[in-house]
């Protein structure tokens, strides 16, 4: 019988964030999700498997962090209590660095990321891993689903924009997901409207309901809208300079979008998905 890399066996919930498109804000609504969690109480580790552009190191505020190898294989880096992070970022030393991989290296790196990272332990589990993931339906994802055949994922999270050029993409990604047996947990519509940093109004420079259309026409659930705010920008770029010494974690908790994620997230958090130790 075939079983699920050892490196999850201590991991409650794998969720998976996936969009056919890229831009949409995947590593945006992986990093919001993060942070909603573990306002929450969960430990929460991410995986950042988009080799081409893994932005999560920059958008949790580690970049210079880096990666340590122990007798059971990589250990994350921690952002902060109960919080960590795993990304190719971390292994290259030169951020402006550009990945020229072809096929079988990003399969065999995808292949290594999640059997070779500790994360959890037997007597402290990890609530959630958050699996970040690149655009599209190519080699990485091949590898991902064979690597989580076994392993029992609780589905994903499907990040699409409004505009109809995306929902199109998404529903090959939607379309994979039923090949490979991933459960689509719901469908997010990132980019839903720009709040204005100075009246708060919100403007729909992307049209809208997009989302909403796709998920009704394949009866799927609709998690919401996340609209583009200014201030979470502003957090990620600034964490470093001006937050006097404030995480993101931190600075989030008071981010006009928590409640909009704190909805969001409450809906999975609602399905009940048994854990998988």
């Amino acid at each position: 019988m075939e079983a699920p890399p050892k490196s999850l066996n201590h991991v409650k919930h794998i969720v998976l964030i996936l969009s056919g498109k890229g831009g949409v804000g995947k590593s945006s609504v992986t990093t919001q999700t993060a942070l909603t969690l573990h306002a929450q109480g969960y430990s929460v580790g991410v995986l950042d498997i988009d080799l081409t552009g893994p932005s999560l190191p920059r958008m949790f505020g580690v970049e210079e962090r880096q990666v340590h190898q122990s007798t059971n294989g990589w250990i994350p880096v921690q952002v902060c209590p109960k919080l960590y992070l795993m990304s190719l970022g971390f292994l290259i030393s030169n951020r402006n660095n550009s990945v020229v991989w072809r096929g079988p290296k990003k399969t065999a790196m995808i292949k290594q990321f999640l059997q070779d990272v500790c994360w959890g332990s037997e007597s402290e589990p990890l609530d959630y891993l958050l699996i970040d993931t690149p655009p599209g339906t190519s080699d990485e994802h091949i590898a991902i689903a064979e690597e989580l055949r076994w392993a029992n994922p609780d589905g994903a999270i499907i990040v699409t924009t409004p505009q109809q050029v995306s929902t199109a993409d998404v529903r090959k990604e939607i379309n994979f997901c039923n090949k490979v047996n991933f459960e689509v947990l719901g469908i997010v519509e990132n980019m839903s409207g720009f709040i204005c940093p100075y009246c708060a109004e919100c403007t729909n420079i992307f049209s809208s309901g997009g989302g909403k259309q796709l998920s009704e026409s394949l009866a799927l659930p609709y998690l919401g809208n996340i609209p583009i705010d200014p201030s979470f920008v502003e957090l990620i770029e600034l964490q470093d300079n001006n937050t006097k010494g404030k995480s993101l974690v931190e600075l989030y908790d008071k981010c006009s979008l928590k409640p909009i994620m704190n909805e969001i997230i409450g809906k999975i958090l609602q399905k009940n998905l048994p854990s998988r130790i």
